[in-house]
């Protein structure tokens, strides 16, 4: 018997309108939007709604406003059981919901907080990323290391075969993405971002997060959520939060993610939340399992 992996979203996911329909056709979802917008004192639902795209970029409101949307649809389709559950990056705070281990207001707060310090430090420490596509995982590491004397740089996402995001200092990355174009990358591509997420450049984000961490009330997982630092299955509650701490300056893994979680059995990817990034990703990572998503009021109906 094949097992169902539920996957959740990362920043880039969010659209204008996101959850907007959901909100309108089901009463649970508007007390659950009630208690998030009464949480971290933000009317999050105006901009998700009704934008201006603009804001809703802003890292601070896109982490909530993708959190939320995810786990409104994880509430509305309890029926469905995952076996295994992953989040890209800021999808892991979802995915650990999804996996019992923190209450929905609690990660939403570690979440409202992880995007106000993750801004700050793109402030305090400017930075960029740049997509990488068509280098092997070794040659863009070698890049980055060659490159490191302009500045840090380092692989901060990788995301599928042939798909690399870089992160680090603006002088660090630029001098990487030249030593890729040249070493015979299809495409060299930076990225609009507000910092240097998943590097060494996050290290002030960490501290404001850990102190959140430390007052954060974790479980053990009911189901196992495989982790973005290790790409291995974490339960317990200290793991879970040793591994969100290190999250915010250490690598998505999430090719060997979707690898490992195929090899305990996973045939029956379910991406929750806004957009299709992720089934896209799982496609180039194995064609042959099943991959779906659920993000708006007419997927939820269909399943009905």
């Amino acid at each position: 018997m094949g097992k169902t992996a539920f996957i959740f979203p990362g920043q880039g996911s969010q659209y204008v309108g996101m959850a907007k329909e959901i909100y309108e056709n089901e009463s649970s979802v508007r007390e659950l939007v009630q208690e998030a917008e009464e949480t971290i004192q933000f009317n999050l639902s105006k901009v998700m709604f009704n934008g201006p795209a603009e804001d809703l970029k802003q890292t601070d409101i896109t982490q909530p406003a993708i959190f939320l949307h995810s786990i409104i649809i994880n509430q509305l389709i309890k029926n469905l059981k995952p076996d295994m559950a992953a989040g890209h990056s800021l999808g892991e705070y979802s995915a650990l919901v999804c996996a019992g281990a923190i209450d929905f207001t609690a990660a939403l707060r570690l979440v409202r907080t992880r995007g106000q310090a993750m801004l700050q430090s793109g402030i305090d420490q400017p930075g960029t990323m740049a997509a990488i596509i068509g280098l092997e995982p070794q040659k863009v590491e070698a890049f980055c290391n060659k490159a490191a004397h302009k500045g840090v740089v380092q692989c901060a996402n990788f995301n599928s075969p042939g798909q690399i995001v870089i992160s680090g200092s603006i002088d660090g990355v630029h001098e990487a993405m030249q030593l890729c174009k040249s070493g015979g990358a299809k495409l060299v591509k930076e990225l609009v971002v507000s910092g240097a997420f998943h590097s060494p450049l996050m290290s002030g984000a960490k501290e404001k997060l850990k102190t959140k961490l430390d007052e954060t009330n974790i479980c053990n997982c009911i189901i196992p959520v495989y982790a973005n630092v290790t790409a291995s299955p974490v339960f317990e509650s200290d793991e879970i939060k040793k591994l969100l701490f290190d999250q915010l300056s250490a690598p998505v893994r999430w090719e060997e993610t979707i690898l490992n979680m195929i090899n305990d059995g996973a045939d029956e990817f379910i991406e929750i939340g806004p957009g299709k990034v992720l089934q896209g990703l799982v496609k180039r990572i194995n064609p042959d399992v099943n991959i779906s998503g659920i993000d708006s009021y007419t997927d939820l109906t269909n399943l009905r």
